[in-house]
This record gives structure tokens, sequence and C-alpha cells, in this order.
């Protein structure tokens, strides 16, 4: 072991040498600029699209506040590493607050613009099934608690929560986000679902050509949604609130109805030719009950687990008459199916949510809004959801193993560390001609595809039968 001075050649961001790699063959700021514009009278300095970059780059070094800023610019080497240059904290949040709603807007064309430049350079094998089949667009949301009571467009939530509410659609096959919006805690995402949706959807790249489906939770349960959807020529299934009219079709289900879903053990499934009223015309629901034991039924009234549970098989199994109970959930779609078959498949579909919640993982651990400027203003705040969502851009495109990677797989973690071993003799190499610059591109080209597809036969969202075949029929 020897003590002495840190080497500055030395540093524990190699692995950004592979993201700025990805972030040249991709353009990322000039598409960012493009969309952006300019944000100063004087061409100097950094552009709208370089402080965004320079944003996400940070934050994939695990700093989740703009102090992190000077503390990357501290790292001399990790500096030649950057395809941008490294902003003080101060300047940064000061260019933040030039951005404005046209800017703001600016940032998800801009994006748009990137998901079609890397689409194009995925090998066939993975780009077709991306083009062909149909995407899926998934809404949901979360909330992050902040710190500080006078930060800016936050409230406080039902948790009692001072809170921001990020608002995502996602690209669930490809795993990239296309729309964003960053809502106090107590807003409701459902008067804005339908304007982001119609965003996330022109985000779609051009090639792609299959036609959309629309997957949200209880909480964007609004016929406003449903109808956005079908105007945009989508289809659509919206997880359902819970309430009597729901629970009184329920009761009208018989026995040999029910099917097994897939992949859920003790769970069934069944269709009700019913839905709200004010939804579209072709609209119908998908219900799925799970076998739950009386044993495993907390005696706490506010168990979330309670509320899914009819109320007259709840008292009877609390009050030890029944030993089982069903947990029932109820899906709202028009996502056209002619059997059992396609019945079971749609649900299993709508279950797959998992690429949104990896999203959201991201936004609660690594994408800094905990951390919001002191008396930022919205548009500030505005700008954290964009560089998050670049930071989602690049992170995705970069890493042909989204589902799996972990901590060793961070461009700081001990696999950078190691990789840096090579520069301790002297200047690091710069880009693009070292040989670790290929890895960005091979990374895009070794992403792989999840099937997240209806298989089952005979269902094609995109062809439509002339009439809509009575529910009561698909059981036949």
């Amino acid at each position: 072991m020897v003590v002495g001075a840190p080497d500055p050649s030395l540093t524990p961001a190699a692995g950004m040498l592979a993201v700025s790699e990805l972030v040249d063959r991709l353009g990322v700021v000039s598409a960012l600029d493009a969309g952006i514009g300019p944000i100063k009278t004087r061409n100097r300095g950094l552009s709208g699209g370089q402080l965004l970059v320079s944003l996400a780059g940070a934050q994939l070094l695990g700093q989740d506040a703009l102090a992190g800023l000077d503390r990357v610019r501290a790292d001399t080497a990790g500096r030649v590493l950057s395809v941008v240059p490294t902003l003080a904290s101060t300047t940064a949040g000061s260019l933040a607050r030039r951005f404005g709603p046209g800017q703001l807007a600016g940032v998800e064309a801009g994006l748009a613009r990137l998901v079609d430049r890397w689409l194009g350079l995925l090998p066939a094998r993975l780009r077709s099934p991306l083009q062909l089949r149909p995407p899926t667009i998934d809404l949901d949301s979360t909330e992050v608690e902040v710190y500080g009571r006078a930060k800016d467009g936050v409230a406080y939530n039902y948790l009692g929560q001072r809170a921001g509410r990020p608002h995502l659609a996602s690209w669930a096959e490809a795993g990239l986000p296309l729309a964003a919006d960053l809502l106090a805690g107590d807003q409701d995402v459902r008067p804005r679902c339908a304007d982001l949706l119609r965003r996330a959807l022109a985000g779609l790249p051009a090639a792609v050509c299959g036609r959309p489906r629309v997957r949200a939770d209880a909480g964007y349960f609004t016929a406003e949604l449903a109808h956005a959807a079908a105007a945009a020529g989508a289809d659509w299934a919206i997880a359902a609130k819970r309430n009597s009219a729901f629970w009184r079709e329920l009761a009208a289900v018989p026995e040999q109805a029910w099917t097994r879903a897939r992949d859920m053990p003790g769970a069934q499934v069944a269709v009700m030719d019913y839905a709200p009223a004010g939804w579209p015309p072709d609209a119908y629901t998908i219900v799925r009950r799970v076998k739950v034991d009386a044993a495993d039924i907390s005696g706490d009234p506010r168990s979330r687990r309670r509320r899914t549970i009819p109320a007259d098989q709840l008292a009877l199994a609390l009050g030890g008459e029944l030993d089982h109970a069903y947990a029932v959930s109820f899906i709202v779609t028009n996502l056209p199916t002619t059997s059992t078959a396609d019945v079971v498949s749609v649900e299993a579909w709508f279950r797959w949510r998992t690429d949104i919640e990896e999203r959201f993982r991201e936004a609660k651990l690594g994408a800094g809004l905990n951390h919001l400027p002191l008396r930022a203003r919205r548009r500030q705040h505005g700008v954290d959801v964009g560089r998050a969502a670049g930071r989602g851009h690049l992170g995705d495109a970069a890493d042909p193993d989204r589902d799996q990677r972990d901590q060793r797989h961070r461009p700081d973690g001990p696999a950078a560390a190691r990789a840096a071993a090579g520069a301790r003799t002297g200047d690091l190499p710069r880009r693009p001609n070292h040989p670790a610059a290929a890895t960005g591109a091979r990374a895009v080209a070794a992403r792989p595809v999840p099937d997240q597809g209806l298989t089952a036969p005979g269902l094609n969202p995109r062809v439509r039968p002339a009439e809509t075949p009575p529910r009561q029929g698909l059981w036949n």
C-alpha cells in the first residue's frame, strides 16, 4: 500500500466513455438543441441540449443534486471522458431558469428524434419487431418526497409527505420514456392524462406501424383517457376503481364463466358485459379474482387487500364461516377478443407493466427529484423532469440487460474503476479513437426486445369485426 497524493489520471467514471460514444452516435445534443432552441441571446457557453446532457451524465454517476455537478467537475480525468463540459452548479441553475414552456416542450420533441435515431441504429432482427408489433404506451405516476419548506411546485400528499408527482408515459417494448410532467403531490393526474397520451403517441417513431395500445392503472380511471386513445387510433385497457356498480355486475358472473389466468397461481378471469356510462361504445370489462385464505386477511380495516374483497365475502371470512375469499380487480378495455384464450392473453398482458415500475424506481432512487433546488421556479423543476427523462434514454439505450443490472454496472462502479487502471501511467485516451469507444454502439445493437405482444391466435388489435360480437358468447 502506498499512501500519497491522489493520482489525477485515475477516475472512477471510466464507464462514461461508453455513454459519451452513445451521445455522439445518436447526436443527442443536436437533437435536443433542435427542439429546445436558443436559451441565450449570445451564442457562447453551453446550449440547452448540452445542459441536459451534462445533468444526465452527473445523474448516471450517482449525483442527485445540483451540488453534485461540482463533485463531477473536481474529477480531472473524468472530465476528459465527458462528451460536454460539466457546468458549475450555480451556472446550471441559472441556465435551467431560462427554460419556459416552449423549451420544455422542445425537450420532448428532441427525445422523440432520439428515439427515432435509436430505432434506426438497431440491427434488423431487433428493429423489425419494434416496428411491426403494436406499441404499448404505459401511463403511471408516483410520488417522491422532497425536503425543505421553500420548494415551489410541491405539496403535501395524502400520507402527509411534501412531495412531487412525476407523471410518465413510456414505450414498454423499447423501455424508453416518451413524455413526462412533474406535478405537485396533491394534483390529480386524470385531468392531464389525455394530453400526456397525445404527446407520447406523437413521440413514437414514424416507422412504428402497429396499432398502439394504452395501459394504465386505476389512478387514470377516466372516460376522457379512453376517448383520447380511441380518437388517436389506439386500443386501451384501464384498471377500474371498485364501486357498487362493478360489485353488482360481478355478482351476476356465473361460476362456469371463470377460467384460469396465465402465470398467476390461484387467479381466474372472466368477462362482464358492462362498462361505465360515458365510456366508448366498444368498452367492456375483464375481471380477475385471486383466492385468498381467510387466515391471510388482515384484521386492520386500513388493509389494502380488504378493499379488494366483496363485502359479503369479507364479513363471512372474518367471521370464520368461509375458509377463503376472492380479491377482485376490474379492467375496462376495448381490446378485441373472440375467445377465452384471447381474454386470458389480454389480462396477462395488462399485468406485464414491469418496465414503467422500473422507471419509477429510478425516479425515486436515482433521478434526484428529492433534492429539487430550494425556491426553484416551476420551470426549473420541469428541467429536472427533462434531464431525468434524458438520463433514462441514455441509460436504457446503452444498457443491453436493463432488467438485470445492479450496482456493479453503474459507470462509477467497481467495473468502471478497473477499466480505469490502464490510465495509471499517462493521459487518458480521448474519444473516439480509444478501442472502448464502440462500447455504446455495441450495447445499442445488443439491447433485447422483451416479448410483450398478445400471443393468442386470432387476437389482432389492428383488425376489428364489422360488428362487435355479444360478450356473453365469448365462452361458448
